[in-house]
């Protein structure tokens, strides 16, 4: 498909412009973080992390230790710029772990550029191996003790391909560790959240309503489609059915919903994060997915979860919150 499809081509074409000169690509509003520091965190801390980079930290930690291989080999799915690998390669050698490499596979030859010089510069040439490729069309030539995709399956068609792919390509104790989205595809809301999302949109002032992204004003809550012309969500609301069907879960975290428009980059900048009437309005929106999520009247759209072919321990996840628990089937 991806050598002849037109339509295909093209979205190939308008991702890589879209991150071409993306250096910050995780940048997000300020109101973002004051939401993640006061929810978020908290509840991730009570599984042992104390963040995104310390989750991929001690579970590439734990697949390195159970590794019977000299040189253990790791594969990131959508490396982009590299940075995080960069950061991931200097916590392990730090930790006395050095007898690796980290294969960054992305789509983007900017980024993988970018991240090949900050490979460099910080001596790691031989450690981070960046590679562009359509992991859309991906086979494995290795076997991996772990592979991690950090935010890039939402970017991902050719979702089954993929994942038959890294289950063929894992060791036996290897592991798949995941931080995505897995609301509706293009990041839309499905009706029931919809609802909750334009009741909250009404109380909102003219000024928050200015959508940065598009640079428009939105005086009705705009439920874009981010995946009309890239990838951007092209399968979200897949991924978590696929993955229950073809791996075992022994660590599944998911979260928000509602909230989620609100601190976005389209939205978000309009909040003052120290603002009280802003912050106030955050704690009511998430507030309304706990409850909702809780109920199950409410799916989740984000997740951090480590997955293996075999589950060698008991699944870890927040209350009953459960994967099948969290699919949303349309």
């Amino acid at each position: 498909m991806q050598g002849v499809d037109p339509e295909y081509e093209d979205r190939v074409e308008a991702e890589r412009r879209q991150y071409a000169n993306n250096v910050a690509v995780h940048d997000l509003p300020s109101i973002c973080f004051f939401w993640l520091r006061k929810y978020i965190l908290p509840q991730l801390e009570a599984f042992g992390y104390a963040g995104a980079d310390e989750f991929f930290q001690l579970n590439l930690e734990r697949a390195y230790d159970r590794s019977g291989r000299r040189v253990r080999r790791f594969l990131s799915i959508g490396a982009g710029n590299c940075d995080a690998e960069v950061r991931l390669a200097a916590s392990l050698r730090a930790g006395g772990r050095s007898e690796f490499v980290i294969e960054c596979i992305d789509l983007n030859p900017l980024m993988i550029e970018r991240g090949a010089a900050m490979a460099a510069a910080q001596g790691l040439e031989g450690t981070i191996q960046p590679l562009v490729a359509d992991f859309n069309a991906w086979q494995p030539v290795h076997e991996y003790d772990a592979v991690i995709a950090n935010q890039a399956l939402h970017h991902v068609v050719e979702l089954e391909n993929l994942f038959s792919g890294v289950h063929s390509a894992l060791t036996g104790e290897g592991l798949l560790i995941v931080s995505d989205m897995i609301g509706r595809n293009g990041h839309r809301r499905w009706p029931e959240a919809l609802e909750l999302v334009e009741q909250f949109w009404a109380e909102l002032p003219e000024r928050y309503r200015y959508n940065r992204q598009l640079q428009q004003l939105d005086r009705e809550y705009l439920d874009w489609d981010c995946s009309q012309a890239g990838f951007e969500g092209v399968r979200s609301q897949d991924i978590l059915r696929l993955l229950i069907a073809r791996f075992e879960f022994e660590f599944f975290y998911s979260f928000s919903n509602v909230t989620d428009p609100f601190i976005d980059r389209s939205y978000g900048p309009n909040f003052d994060a120290d603002g009280e009437w802003d912050r106030a309005f955050i704690d009511r929106v998430h507030a309304c997915d706990e409850e909702g999520l809780a109920a199950g009247r409410l799916k989740p759209t984000h997740m951090l979860a480590v997955l293996s072919k075999s589950r060698s321990r008991p699944l870890l996840c927040r209350d009953h919150l459960t994967p099948e628990f969290c699919v949303r089937h349309p």
